[in-house]
C-alpha cells in the first residue's frame, strides 16, 4: 500500500498558506501600481481575489511539497 500523501491533499493543507500569500502579493503589487497612476487594491480586494486565485498557487505548492518529499525518501 502506498502512504504517500497525494498532491491534492498536500494542496488542501497549503491551502491556506498559499492564498495568504497571494493576497499579500497583490496588496503589494497595487500599492506598487499607484506609481504608474493605477488605483490602489484595498486589503478586503485583495483577500476576495485570493480566495480563487490561491488554488493554482496551492496546487504549485503541494507539488513543490511532493517533489520535495519523494526527493527526501530516496
Amino acid at each position: 500500500m502506498d502512504d504517500r500523501w497525494p498532491v491534492w491533499k498536500l494542496a488542501l493543507l497549503l491551502y491556506v498558506f498559499a492564498a495568504g500569500a497571494v493576497a499579500i502579493n497583490l496588496f503589494m503589487l497595487g500599492l506598487l501600481g499607484q506609481a504608474v497612476g493605477l488605483p490602489a487594491l484595498s486589503p478586503e480586494t485583495s483577500v476576495l481575489a485570493a480566495i480563487p486565485l490561491g488554488i493554482p498557487a496551492a496546487w504549485a505548492s503541494g507539488m513543490w511539497a511532493r517533489r520535495l518529499m519523494d526527493q527526501a525518501t530516496s
